[in-house]
């Protein structure tokens, strides 16, 4: 039965292999969960996920799979043909993986062990302590009694004494799928910093500390040096209003967590598209107002900056002088935003419309195509490919 949760694992795009799989079973062969519930699980995450991003999707399911695990019959499975599992191991496994089991005796000896593993266990169990079942005191199952137990499937029977229920997942804000929260946005910025040491020198340099102590014959010479601060700085530029109304949260939380990340940010706002000012008050935007030409007289091009808006809008406003819907512009918005490329070349677009949804607004391929690719979507994943993009350095436009 674990090697359907193996191909479950796989078939949903989790890349476990072949190696990690028989690790898995040699040490469930050798009984190193057979009375803990968190060692089992610890045991199967850590042998068979490699990256932090699939956590969530594992427990996903790794509760799905064990809810059902009750109503499969082991001698069943013990008698499904081998001829009908070679072709599930043709479908589903990569050459790679191929190559990899003929390495360990071919698939008869996979098969093989697989089937020794499990012939401990040949029917649906109910009562004991030990197998996966209902009914009794095992801590994986439900309807029976652990109090270190976890629950697997038929919600709302039993004890209640589990002390986890896979539903409600533990590492759901790691899915680099997920939307952002504060926290972990601020733990994608942190990404971007550029440490560099400055001020008095006041910590002590270690790795300088042990060099010169050894080059003095052992006697002790320390050697100081100045902390580290972030110096990266940091230019937001936020749409607001219209459609983005939906978004407010959403990007509230991603200000809030880079005027916590930054000491050097600062920011814009604006609607839809660039033009020939921005402001820093929604509220007072008409009477203190900011020449886009000013911004980008002030600050120097090392500045790394993000736009966030889901450039959702009419094709004119970005291509047409006159285009904006608020007011009378003498240039286009797509004018305005070659400048502020051109004076910043590290630049990146956040835009919260799910990526899904990008194909079906013209305004958004059109901005993304100006990007060249460098809009992503405002999720874990897409926030962490954007802060790798400007401290890599490696956004360099062509002048148009």
């Amino acid at each position: 039965m674990f090697l359907d949760f193996f191909l479950l694992l796989k078939n949903d795009g989790i890349p476990v292999t072949i190696r990690e799989y028989l690790t898995f079973l040699e040490a469930l062969d050798k009984d190193v969960v057979e009375y803990s519930v968190d060692d089992f699980y610890y045991l199967s995450r850590t042998s068979l996920i490699k990256h932090e991003h699939h956590l969530d999707r594992f427990d996903v399911l790794f509760g799905y799979y064990f809810e059902g695990i009750e109503k499969i019959d082991m001698e069943e499975f013990m008698q499904i043909p081998e001829e009908w599992l070679k072709k599930s191991f043709d479908s589903h496994f990569t050459e790679e993986d191929k190559a990899m089991i003929k390495s360990m005796g071919g698939l008869d000896k996979l098969l093989e062990r697989l089937k020794e593993l499990m012939k401990t266990q040949k029917k649906k169990h109910e009562g004991g302590n030990k197998w996966i079942g209902t009914g009794g005191r095992s801590p994986f199952g439900s309807g029976g009694y652990n109090p270190e137990g976890i629950r697997m499937g038929h919600e709302g029977v039993g004890s209640r004494r589990a002390v986890k229920v896979w539903d409600e997942r533990e590492f759901k804000d790691l899915d680099d799928g997920v939307e952002l929260e504060t926290r972990n946005m601020k733990m994608a910025l942190r990404r971007l910093r550029i440490l560099t040491r400055e001020g008095t020198k006041e910590e002590l340099d270690l790795d300088k500390t042990i060099d010169k102590t050894s080059r003095n014959a052992g006697l002790l010479e320390l050697e100081m040096a100045a902390a580290k601060k972030n110096n990266v700085k940091v230019l937001l530029f936020l749409d607001i209003g219209g459609s983005m109304d939906d978004h407010i949260e959403l990007c509230s939380r991603l200000f809030s967590a880079a005027k916590y990340e930054f000491k050097h940010l600062e920011h814009y706002y604006f609607h839809n598209c660039l033009y020939e000012s921005v402001w820093k008050d929604n509220k007072r935007r008409k009477q203190e107002a900011v020449p886009t030409f000013e911004v980008l007289h002030t600050y120097n091009s090392d500045y790394k900056v993000i736009i966030v808006g889901d450039a959702s809008m009419s094709p004119y406003e970005i291509l047409y002088p006159n285009g904006s819907i608020e007011h009378s512009n003498d240039e286009a918005g797509i004018i305005w935003l070659e400048r502020l490329r051109d004076q910043f070349p590290d630049i990146v677009w956040l835009n919260p419309v799910p990526v899904e949804e990008w194909r079906y607004t013209e305004s958004i391929g059109m901005l993304r195509e100006f990007m060249k690719d460098l809009m992503f979507p405002m999720t874990m994943g897409g926030l962490q490919q954007a802060i790798k993009a400007l401290k890599d350095k490696k956004l360099k436009f062509e002048g148009h």
